[in-house]
């Protein structure tokens, strides 16, 4: 086993204070123009780039994405009697490539912009994840081999795939196991590597072998599955956790005592090699894994980073979009190919003409395509 990332992955938090009026009147402008073409359409303001959603929610009139790091802002219509007005959640992209400290710098730099006042008292932090990965191709997860508390929760999620199987009576290999309920403590075990190929997060396979490299290891294949199985231990810090319990709502006293919260989670939770002799099993030592997973969140927790450039950020974004387009491209070719009767031996020189048609396209509206692409190149600004 060996641990190929550790980092923050999710922070979420609140800040006392409204936006501008002269933000709050263009922003409601472009949302405006966001529901007529029912897409995000690109904003900017004092120098800070967003794509601006075409709806709001709980509570927040507009929602704002950040790119590719995965940040994404809530801002209330301005109200005096409603000072929480700002709320913005930060991702594991940002939070593993450039670490915590990035970004509260970038949260800063980004309230500047944009005009909006505040003070380290007026941040309050709702949540907080902490994880580490780890390369552990021949473990295998067992529900009942955590000990927990009588009185807390476990969920757990089983795949259904044959080649995954197990001859033990389950219907499936156990992908994931989750203790706790959010907003107060969850500690989850799953298997990252298998979420990062269904869910198409391509930016974990660069992650992990930034750090490999910086220790001199090889990489990971990510075709090799027995042989790149990554698992994530999970930590998270709800609201009620950090507030009630441990008092924690502003940076000064979260950088004092998450590391705290973080160890007493792994004491309470416990995922332990089981002894068969032992009917108790508040005995059972600590399995492997869990003792590894212990030793990486003792030290410093905040500022771990991959260091991974932007510029790689966004290339394995654009590659990853790349990929997608061209699979769509063939599919559809394919079909039209189907409904205009082409036989499989003619399939190859359908496609060749297809460039012509798509030619004769363009020629035909030009004005048309012209604004396609304009379209195109805003919505993907970001990775271009």
């Amino acid at each position: 086993m060996h641990v190929v990332h550790r980092g923050f992955d999710t922070i979420t938090l609140s800040i006392e204070a409204n936006i501008p009026r002269d933000l709050f009147e263009y922003l409601d402008a472009e949302r405006e123009r966001a529901e007529e073409v029912r897409a995000p359409v690109p904003v900017s303001y004092g120098g800070a780039e967003f794509d601006l959603l075409p709806h709001g929610g709980n509570g927040y009139r507009f929602i704002l994405k950040g790119g590719p790091l995965e940040v994404t802002w809530f801002f209330k219509k301005p109200n005096v009697r409603d000072p929480w007005g700002v709320r913005l959640s930060i991702g594991s992209t940002l939070l593993a490539t450039q670490g915590l400290g990035y970004a509260r710098a970038y949260i800063d730099k980004t309230l500047t912009r944009l005009g909006i006042r505040y003070t380290a008292n007026q941040v309050s932090i709702a949540r907080a994840d902490f994880c580490v990965d780890v390369l552990a191709p021949e473990f295998e997860l067992m529900p009942e081999s955590f000990v927990i508390h009588s009185h807390a929760n476990r969920a757990d999620h089983l795949t259904s795939e044959e080649e995954d199987t197990r001859s033990n009576g389950k219907s499936g290999r156990f992908t994931s196991v989750t203790v706790g309920k959010m907003p107060g403590r969850q500690v989850i075990i799953y298997d990252k590597r298998r979420e990062v190929i269904d869910r198409h997060k391509p930016i974990w396979w660069d992650i992990w072998n930034a750090n490999l490299a910086a220790e001199g290891m090889p990489p990971l294949d990510p075709t090799d599955r027995t042989a790149s199985r990554v698992w994530r231990v999970e930590i998270r810090a709800g609201k009620d956790l950090l507030k009630d319990r441990w008092q924690i709502r502003r940076w000064a006293e979260f950088d004092a005592q998450f590391g705290d919260v973080v160890a007493e989670a792994l004491q309470r939770i416990r995922y332990c090699t089981a002894d068969p002799q032992d009917t108790n099993r508040a005995r059972w030592p600590n399995h492997p894994l869990w003792d590894l997973v212990s030793a990486e969140t003792e030290g410093d927790l905040t500022e771990m980073r991959s260091h991974l450039p932007p510029s790689q950020i966004k290339h394995v974004h654009r590659t990853e979009h790349i990929r997608l387009i061209m699979a769509q491209l063939a599919g559809n070719a394919i079909t039209l190919a189907a409904l205009e009767g082409t036989s499989e031996a003619k399939l190859a020189d359908h496609m060749a003409g297809m460039g012509g048609r798509l030619r004769d396209a363009i020629k035909a509206d030009p004005a048309r395509a012209a604004n396609k692409l304009d379209q195109a190149r805003d919505r993907y600004r970001f990775v271009e």
